[in-house]
């Protein structure tokens, strides 16, 4: 026997995720703080409230969920539109790639740079994520 999911415990299971602490934002903090660097969380006067903000530096990391934020690697699987109801997710997933551009473009603006880290690959590869964030938050000799 097969185990549909109604739209109502759907609905819930939607409304239950988080924006905050999820897991893989808790690896890159954890990733982040073992390599000796230290961030304040989801600054609100900052466009798109990044996840770890490192003020000294003006740099910022987002940790996006690949279905929100819509991660469009070949390779990712989580990335992928919804087969149903897309009247409803189509522009409601478009609409947050669109608020992602915009948020980065403003942090450029502001002077700040920004890095994003995809969910799928957080999981996979945190070494790698790991040498990613080093090589970001490290300071390149002048000259």
């Amino acid at each position: 026997m097969q185990n549909y999911e109604t739209t109502a415990s759907r609905s819930r299971n939607m409304a239950a995720i988080k924006s905050n602490g999820t897991k893989p934002e808790m690896m890159v903090r954890s990733i982040t703080h073992k390599l000796g660097f230290r961030f304040r969380l989801h600054a609100r006067d900052l466009p798109g409230k990044p996840d770890l903000v490192f003020r000294a530096r003006k740099k910022v990391i987002f940790v996006h969920g690949c279905f929100w934020h819509q991660h469009k690697k070949k390779s990712c699987k989580d990335g992928r539109m919804p087969k149903s109801r897309l009247a409803y997710w189509v522009p409601k997933l478009e609409r947050n790639v669109e608020r992602d551009s915009e948020n980065r473009k403003a942090l450029r603006r502001m002077g700040w740079e920004p890095l994003v880290l995809w969910e799928c690959v957080v999981l996979k590869s945190p070494d790698a994520v790991a040498s990613r964030i080093h090589a970001f938050l490290t300071p390149t000799p002048a000259g």
